[in-house]
């Protein structure tokens, strides 16, 4: 009777492929250890996508969900199982007994969940202007001290004034806001500047031109959608479309470190779990810190330091281990590094600097090897019990489960309709936020004002009025005035006439003898 095949796989660790001088031992990357964060580094060519293909497929294997930045599109092949009619069928199956995982060795497509911050390749990915904050929100405008000041006070007064920052239009809405009450907000806060206003106007601007304003708004993206299983209780491996991103590297940049922040944020501790809850990979991992300012590079490097208490796994991918800023990079404890070119004294002298970071192996000489790696081969080392770094050991990459390479859009657009997330953040939401409530406060004052010039030339009007009114009741008395004069007047002459000729009467009748005598 045949002897029965023990697997090579375990359920406690990620096989990553066989060390040794004939590639026999089996290097495994601890689950329990995966939250120490690691190190995925080497020149362009030498390998490392496919490390990040089979990282990938050993932590959804193993139930935990993914999250990558496929920055060229080669990751998408992880929603449909290689083949054998791929080109490279043969090497793989022979690199598969070459390692002893041939027994294991299987095609299989792994439960795939596409994002895109542009909503194109992807679910739409989206955050608020208020959860990605004042400082990642400068950073991502590369304002100064002055023009960050003022972002800060916009979100000071946003919480204050009860007006949520969502969107762009919202920001921009609150910032010309506070514009216009510079002049008492400076009393509270500082000088605000019209100029730095203007300036941070522009730049989002820029932002909006360049896409970034799909980046803002609702439906949020919810982190426990990044952190489910599928039914078979496989991780899920979220992949963000980062092609376009890579063309706006502040952008990408910004997102990332926005999600590390999140997470951070959000989670409650756990301690130290047997496994991650997530497990991030941030490819191009140089652009998170190049240019960065200080408090920026601190912010990241506390993130980096506690979130392992959240059950979060960091994995920073670059072509040089010193492209990570040095106190973020003394906390990777699993490394996995590819070749390195030596054609420089300066890359020659950073080969030196990469071997003394390695716990020692007497059977090899680091420096040397690091030089000579083939494709697929790389120098790793983990994190072992009680989270002592493992001995640098030379590794064969395993094969890929899943298909190498990108996938079609006919391919893509069916594993995204069957996404159980298809039609949550398909369709923006636009409620009620800074921009609509500003916008009905200009309203309402725009009211009060017509209002209250419709009161004042309404009572001008009544002025008017009554001054006509009472002129005219001048002019009626003056004309009365006059009547009455050539009344008494009239009235004294006729008693003069009439009194004159009674007079002459009562003369003629009483000395009537006399006249007539006359």
């Amino acid at each position: 009777m045949a002897e029965e095949r023990v697997s090579i796989l375990r359920e406690d660790a990620v096989f990553v492929g066989g060390g040794g001088q004939d590639y026999t031992e089996p290097q495994y990357l601890p689950l329990k250890y995966s939250n120490r964060h690691g190190l995925v580094s080497g020149a362009t060519g030498t390998g490392k996508t496919v490390t990040l293909q089979i990282l990938a497929e050993g932590f959804s294997r193993a139930g935990v969900p993914v999250f990558l930045a496929d920055v060229k599109g080669d990751l998408a092949g992880l929603a449909r199982p290689g083949s054998a009619d791929f080109k490279l069928h043969d090497a793989f199956m022979k690199r598969a007994r070459t390692i002893g995982f041939d027994g294991d060795y299987r095609y299989e497509a792994f439960p795939v969940v596409f994002w895109d911050v542009f909503g194109r390749l992807g679910h739409p990915v989206r955050t608020t202007i208020a959860e990605m904050g004042p400082l990642l929100l400068s950073r991502l405008l590369d304002l100064n001290e002055t023009q960050e000041g003022i972002v800060n006070i916009a979100f000071r007064l946003s919480d204050e004034e009860g007006m949520p920052l969502l969107d762009l239009k919202d920001f921009r809405a609150l910032l010309v806001w506070i514009g216009e009450h510079a002049r008492e907000l400076t009393l509270r806060y500082g000088n605000i500047s019209h100029a730095s206003i203007g300036a941070i106007q522009r730049r989002l601007l820029v932002l909006e031109n360049e896409g970034g304003a799909e980046l803002f708004g609702e439906p949020a993206l919810a982190l426990s959608d990044l952190m489910r299983r599928a039914p078979d209780g496989r991780g899920h491996v979220n992949i963000l479309a980062a092609e376009d991103l890579m063309v706006r590297p502040r952008l990408y940049a910004t997102f990332l470190l926005w999600l590390l922040s999140e997470l951070f944020e959000e989670l409650p501790e756990v301690g130290d779990p047997d496994r991650p809850r997530l497990v991030l990979f941030f490819d191009e991992a140089h652009l998170l810190f190049e240019d960065a300012p200080k408090t920026l590079l601190d912010k990241i490097e506390q993130v980096a330091r506690l979130i392992r208490s959240k059950g979060v796994g960091v994995f920073f991918v670059s072509q040089n281990p010193y492209d990570i800023a040095p106190d973020v990079l003394g906390q990777l404890g699993n490394r996995i590094q590819h070749a390195m070119r030596a054609y420089t004294g300066r890359e020659r002298r950073e080969i030196l600097r990469v071997a003394e970071t390695y716990r020692a192996n007497p059977r090899i000489d680091v420096a040397e090897a690091l030089t000579q790696l083939g494709v697929g081969e790389a120098l790793t080392s983990f994190l072992e019990k009680k989270g002592v770094p493992g001995m640098v050991e030379r590794t064969l990459i395993r094969p890929p489960s899943s298909r190498l390479g990108t996938i079609t859009e006919a391919e893509r657009q069916e594993v995204i309709r069957s996404s159980p997330l298809y039609g949550i953040y398909e369709k923006e939401i636009d409620r009620e936020s800074a921009y609509e409530i500003l916008a009905r406060r200009a309203e309402e004052a725009a009211r009060a004002a017509r209002e209250a010039e419709e009161r004042k030339a309404a009572e001008e009007e009544r002025r008017r009025r009554e001054a006509e009114r009472e002129k005219e009741s001048r002019r009626t008395r003056r004309r009365a005035g006059r009547s009455d004069s050539l009344g008494e007047a009239f009235a004294k002459s006729l008693a003069r006439s009439v009194g004159t000729r009674i007079g002459s009467a009562i003369i003629r009748g009483i000395l009537g003898g006399i006249f007539r005598g006359r």
